[in-house]
């Protein structure tokens, strides 16, 4: 009796070792995927959206597996998850900043669900933030009305508005005067673009991003993204903001960054907060991303009540 039992023990061995090791594999396609930097379709663009999540969870399948005596199969789940956090965590402390003394200039982005969020919320955040530059995307004619009777362009008066239907319609709104400049390619939503006129000969480069969304069309949603990765050093000072439909483990938005831009969440110890979905934030693809010439004073993540995305706000010092 005693023996059979430790032959049925003996058996039960490869079986815990095989479930554990099938748990590894994906931790290790998804770790060689961002490590290589490829994006790929659909569904790895999820998986990789969820990077920081797995990080976390290699710790504990690395821990369960040497907790279960499978040193091997341990030891590669902790090596891929620190290779893994060694990413993502940057995100979480502040960089030092340029010592610069110009203009500064403090924008927000929010995407309004088609039309639906609360146009007086966006207002009142526009206000509580004194808010300079308001980006505005997925806005439907409906809304601008609302905005309008909210007194949004009372407190902004300058506009770059294309309203439309559904989630293709963008819009800039801004205390100082815009001219209104293309800075993209094409895209199948607007992704309007424009210089803000900040006084004393300085100018700002603004641009409304929202590219397809990668479910609807990954090739396209890759080509606008990186439509706006043009180098700022070529242009005046840029500064992108809106629902890039991506995260900074997705390659797609690291080439933005890779030509001239640093991401406002990152610099200031603040990339990991979710911006989607609102009900339960998850994963952040809301951006603003700066110029680098530029330093980010302060960054922050707000609630707009009917809208499914979180607004996002930076505030930039100038050269």
């Amino acid at each position: 009796m005693v023996v059979a039992e430790r032959t049925r023990l003996r058996r039960k061995k490869p079986l815990v070792t095989g479930l554990v090791a099938v748990l590894v594999v994906p931790l290790a396609v998804l770790a060689a995927l961002r490590l290589v930097g490829y994006d790929g379709g659909w569904y790895t663009l999820i998986a990789l959206s969820l990077t920081p999540y797995a990080a976390a969870a290699g710790v504990l399948l690395g821990g369960l597996a040497l907790a279960l005596r499978r040193w091997w199969t341990g030891g590669v789940a902790l090596v891929l998850a620190l290779a893994l956090g060694l990413l993502v965590l940057p995100r979480t402390s502040v960089s030092e900043q340029r010592d610069l003394h110009g203009k500064a200039l403090r924008v927000l982005s929010s995407n309004l669900l088609y039309g639906q969020a609360d146009p007086k919320a966006v207002v009142d955040l526009v206000r509580t933030q004194r808010i300079d530059v308001l980006n505005l995307v997925e806005m439907t004619p409906r809304v601008v009305d609302g905005l309008t009777a909210a007194g949004l362009f009372e407190t902004l008066p300058y506009r770059v508005l294309h309203p439309a239907p559904g989630a293709f319609g963008s819009g800039i709104v801004s205390r100082f005067p815009l001219k209104e400049v293309n800075l993209t390619g094409d895209s199948a939503a607007k992704q309007p673009g424009a210089e803000a006129d900040l006084g004393d000969g300085v100018v700002a480069e603004i641009v409304a991003v929202h590219p397809i969304s990668p479910d609807v069309d990954t090739p396209q949603w890759e080509h606008e993204l990186k439509d706006l990765s043009q180098p700022a050093g070529e242009h005046g000072l840029r500064i992108l903001a809106g629902d890039f439909n991506a995260t900074l483990d997705h390659a797609a938005y690291r080439t933005i960054l890779a030509r001239g831009y640093r991401d406002a969440g990152e610099e200031r110890g603040a990339g990991l907060i979710p911006t989607w979905p609102s009900s339960l934030p998850v994963v952040t693809i809301d951006h603003v991303a700066v110029d680098n010439r530029a330093a980010v004073l302060d960054y922050g993540v707000f609630d707009v009540p009917g809208s499914d995305h979180r607004a996002v706000f930076a505030e930039v010092r100038l050269p």
